[in-house]
């Protein structure tokens, strides 16, 4: 069939499952990678034109393309990541489209910016304000009237006065670039030895080609620097660079590392950024003044033209999976995309995912591996206390042992810290009269006390109430009690038994990301003693003064039936204890836990990681998990339950027969309910070399329908089973 060149097949940013034929009108040229407006029903919508179309369509049915904007296509490469992204996951093509194609504001040519300079005509009238201001001007440079404003000290009326006068001219400039270039030669770091051959390791992948490292270092072990040099190598290539970290609250400390390494901040990418900044960030990736990018998951999806480098920093963390849309882990869609680019990736770990470490153990990742803390620092003494033998008098948190340790680390005038993995008040709260048990009206999840806030709030779906005076259900006054300690329990007990010490809570629901940034500076500054912490202090953090950490619930993550959960365990355990004695004085963590010989902590207290991933990699490949299988969950969801079972049943019914895949339910999900609506979970377990994706796809395509207030999620590879 012969193409002919005016008409064009154009994805569009919804969820739709292939690109639509429109005209190109005479005048306008388009090329794979344009990107357009086009009409679609009533509204026009963004696209990218995606080639010839599939199928001809009488000419006089198709709608013309309304506008080509005036920016470079979208590479090749992020085109085929769209259809990749796509494929693997199931989600529709142009849904993946929409993460690329932020806004039509990306997409207009920046405002020029207004300046002024002097005219060499003096005012008739020279008041001390319009003196000011052509001072500021003497050096006959322009000035944006911003600036000029800010420094000469006046209102913008002095300035347009001036320019009534005649005495200035107004001109309009190129808008600046929204960061300057950052300079690899700007302050070249001095590394040890065992950085200096990591890093050594890692270049020795070709800049122009692609390449997997793993940096496996030690908490302290100066990872940052080693993989900040291996950026100055990417840009002095000529590329783009690409970091990601897995929590907002993490990045001003790390742009102000960036900062003082190449002379300049990098761009931001995160939902904290205002629509301008995202925008004109857009822009400058897709034309190439930007270089280098820090930001979060969905900067995966920027449109780089030259990218040479990504950089996933605590590669682990289950923060880089997206579940809610597309559900997708940045880990592997950021390998995808460097194969795509011809680029390097570096996946940055002091607890890597079992699934990374190995890759690495087979060779498929180079294994670059940082053994000891920077400066010669000492890793922390890690000490498990037997609950069952020396754990505290009832009803308090803090073991007797860990209490004295706090209190010797306050008197040498260093910090504490206390871990706790849950946040709130207490995980449970009930009626001591008739034993009610307050669960969130929406979800099958308990409401949790906050007594700071004077709440009881659901972490599932956010739903909140006050917290009641009276019993709901049998009118007991003064009958509520807390079960099991949250962060703001533990503080409670934390302010009786260190009354002396300056205290801090920190919790990712405990303010808005600008407060947990200050309250980590303030820390990182010495000026709190004691810290009560849930996961937020786990990542990335570097506390100079703090030499103990309590976890006051190691178990936790061990009790849930998750195949994971030996592995979440031993990464958040070894993050938190390597927080302890990061600079020259020695650091202490002490594990509360009922369960002293479980393997997890048998390897904390030895530091014989390689003994707990052996025996990791073991039980997944006896089981047939990842790395060794593969794994798919469909979750079916409705308002009422028997609607949700009664389908999810129809469609186990519907799988056809493949050789090697495992069927498993449809049960209840863990969580049986979020938001109103129940969900009935199925799991498909295959082989590590079968294209699960394509099973489930061709699967979910001969099946009934969901139709109705049904739903069906597919979520490739899960990381959570709940």
């Amino acid at each position: 069939m012969e193409h002919r060149p005016d008409i064009v097949a154009v994805m569009v940013g919804v969820a739709v499952e292939g690109p639509y034929s429109y005209r190109v009108p005479a005048g306008m040229a388009v090329s794979r990678g344009s990107i357009v407006s086009v009409p679609l029903g009533p509204r026009l919508v963004l696209g990218v034109v995606w080639g010839p179309p599939k199928d001809m369509v009488a000419h006089n049915r198709l709608r013309d393309i309304a506008v080509a904007h005036d920016v470079p296509p979208l590479s090749e490469e992020l085109l085929k990541l769209v259809d990749w992204v796509a494929r693997y996951t199931l989600a529709a093509p142009g849904q993946v489209l929409r993460a690329v194609l932020r806004s039509t504001e990306a997409l207009d040519p920046p405002r020029p910016v207004v300046a002024f300079r002097r005219t060499g005509r003096d005012p008739d009238k020279l008041t001390p304000a319009r003196l000011r201001v052509l001072d500021v001007l003497m050096d006959d440079m322009a000035w944006p009237k911003a600036a000029l404003i800010g420094a000469a000290g006046v209102s913008a009326s002095v300035v347009d006065g001036l320019e009534r006068a005649g005495a200035v001219e107004r001109l309009e400039m190129p808008a600046p670039p929204i960061v300057e270039q950052p300079d690899p030669e700007a302050a070249i770091a001095t590394l040890s030895e065992g950085q200096q051959f990591a890093l050594d390791k890692i270049l020795a992948l070709d800049p122009h080609q692609f390449g997997v490292a793993l940096l496996d270092g030690v908490t302290g072990g100066g990872k940052t620097e080693v993989f900040f040099e291996a950026v100055a190598d990417t840009l002095r290539a000529g590329r783009q660079a690409l970091i990601l970290l897995p929590e907002i609250a993490l990045t001003n400390t790390f742009i102000d590392r960036f900062t003082k390494r190449f002379g300049t901040r990098p761009a931001e990418w995160h939902s904290d950024m205002t629509p301008v900044q995202r925008a004109k960030v857009w822009r400058g990736v897709l034309d190439g003044t930007v270089r280098a990018v820090v930001g979060a998951r969905s900067a995966l999806f920027l449109p780089f033209r030259e990218l040479g480098m990504l950089v996933l920093d605590e590669e682990h963390d289950g923060a880089y999976k997206q579940a809610d849309g597309i559900t997708y882990h940045a880990r592997d869609m950021a390998v995808v995309r460097a194969h795509l680019s011809q680029a390097r990736v570096i996946l940055s770990s002091a607890t890597p995912s079992v699934e990374t470490r190995n890759n690495a153990n087979v060779g498929r990742y180079a294994h670059v591996l940082l053994t000891a803390r920077y400066a010669e620092a000492a890793m922390p003494n890690i000490t498990t206390i037997d609950m069952r033998i020396d754990g505290p008098p009832k009803g308090e948190w803090i073991a007797p042992l860990l209490a004295r340790e706090i209190f010797a680390a306050l008197d040498r005038g260093e910090q504490a810290l206390l871990f706790l993995n849950r946040r709130g008040y207490a995980p449970l709260t009930l009626c001591r009269s008739c034993g009610h048990q307050y669960q969130c009206p929406d979800c099958s999840a308990w409401m949790v006390e906050h007594r700071f806030r004077g709440v009881l709030m659901c972490h599932h779906c956010g739903h909140e109430v006050r917290t009641p005076t009276v019993c709901g259900a049998c009118g007991a006054a003064d009958a509520l009690i807390a079960v099991g300690p949250g962060i703001e329990r533990v503080a409670e007990e934390a302010a009786a038994r260190f009354p002396d010490a300056r205290r801090v809570i920190l919790s990712s629901d405990m303010g808005s990301n600008a407060q947990l940034k200050q309250r980590l500076a303030e820390i990182e500054r010495g000026e709190y003693d004691l810290i009560i912490g849930t996961q937020l202090v786990s990542k990335g953090h570097h506390f100079e003064k703090l030499t103990v950490v309590g976890v006051l619930d190691a178990d936790l993550g061990l009790a849930h039936g998750d195949p994971r959960a030996a592995e979440k365990t031993f990464q958040i355990l070894t993050q938190v204890a390597g927080r302890a004695g990061r600079a020259s004085k020695n650091g202490k963590a002490f594990l509360q836990t009922y369960h002293p010989d479980h393997a997890v902590m048998k390897a904390m207290v030895s530091g014989d990681r390689e003994a707990f991933y052996a025996h990791e990699l073991a039980a997944r490949e006896a089981g047939g998990l990842p790395p060794f299988g593969r794994l798919a969950a469909l979750i079916v969801s409705a308002s009422e339950h028997d609607v949700a079972m009664g389908y999810a049943k129809k469609l186990l019914s519907a799988a056809p027969m493949a050789e090697g895949v495992r069927l498993f339910g449809p049960a209840d999900a863990p969580i049986a309910m979020v938001r109103g609506r129940h969900r009935v979970r199925l799991l498909a377990q295959s082989g590590k070399d079968f294209d699960l994706s394509g099973y489930v796809r061709f699967w979910l395509g001969s099946a009934e329908k969901a139709t109705g207030n049904l739903r069906v999620q597919v979520d490739i590879d899960p990381m959570s089973f709940m």
